[in-house]
């Protein structure tokens, strides 16, 4: 049958698909439009079904806070151009609409839903990687960072005082975690097994050192120790300098602006997403 170029255009319009795709479905849909939008959206998410075991290392977080919420979203896709992408953009800015005005807290049916019909449309893996939805109590502060790359994001809370100064300190905070990606809160949160392990790797490095074979085992151990609590404050951010003030850790900062500002402050809940990690 003959179809129209513009018939043609409209359905690309709507469905994002090739030209010839669109004209074929048409043709298999005898000319109805509704009937061969199904065709390709059966098509398109046969298509995704069939990329579902692709990796997804690419993708883009998305940060928003309104009021005393927040939500963190982290979506992936195959590809770098796709992360990109207009459209992929907005899905993620409107999957924060519908979170913030429903009251989601996690990801869901009409979520994936919206995720779906685009992955459709571009035909590649797409998946919702994390999402976090963080409540802010009462005298307290939130702050949000997300790197110029978009795979890096960061919200930070810190209770005890709304003064701007604490909303600097817990800005400056979500910039240290973007910088420094700490494994891990505070010491407290670090398993025994990871320690142990590292213990291990460090008492295999002495051995291989000829400096140690000759010191006594109270000062091995001594030594042995102070390698263990320097590597932890390495990887823990609140032990971690400070990103504005190397001569200071995280903690010791938060008791400085707390005296400032003539507060207890505490951090509430820390938030850190790197894509894919």
């Amino acid at each position: 049958m003959d179809i129209k170029a513009s018939d043609v255009k409209a359905l690309r319009d709507v469905t994002g698909a090739g030209m010839m795709e669109c004209k074929k479905a048409l043709v298999e849909a005898n000319g109805d439009a509704a009937a061969a939008e199904k065709i390709l959206k059966e098509k398109g998410l046969a298509a995704v079904a069939k990329r579902a075991d692709r990796a997804t290392s690419e993708g883009r977080v998305f940060v928003r806070i309104v009021g005393n919420k927040a939500i963190m979203l982290e979506l992936t896709t195959e590809t770098d151009f796709v992360a990109k992408n207009a459209d992929f953009i907005a899905l993620g800015e409107k999957m924060l609409d519908v979170a913030f005005e429903k009251g989601y807290t996690e990801a869901n049916d009409e979520l994936n839903a919206m995720l779906t019909e685009l992955a459709t449309k571009i035909r590649e893996n797409m998946t919702i990687g994390r999402m976090a939805v963080v409540d802010v109590p009462e005298n307290s502060v939130v702050a949000k960072y997300v790197h110029s790359d978009f795979k890096t994001g960061a919200l930070v809370v810190v209770s005890g005082s709304k003064d701007a100064k604490v909303q600097e300190f817990a800005y400056d905070c979500c910039l240290h975690l973007a910088a420094f990606a700490p494994a891990y809160i505070k010491q407290s949160d670090v398993p025994q097994s990871y320690i142990d392990e590292q213990k291990e790797i460090f008492v295999a490095q002495m051995k291989e050192d000829p400096k140690m074979a000759s010191k006594p085992e109270n000062v091995k151990e001594g030594i042995l120790q102070g390698k263990i609590k320097k590597h932890l404050a390495e990887i823990c951010f609140e032990d971690q300098m400070f990103v504005k003030d190397d001569k200071v850790a995280v903690s010791k900062k938060l008791e400085q602006i707390g005296k400032e500002v003539g507060a207890n402050l505490t951090f509430n809940k820390i938030v850190l997403y790197i894509l894919g990690k």
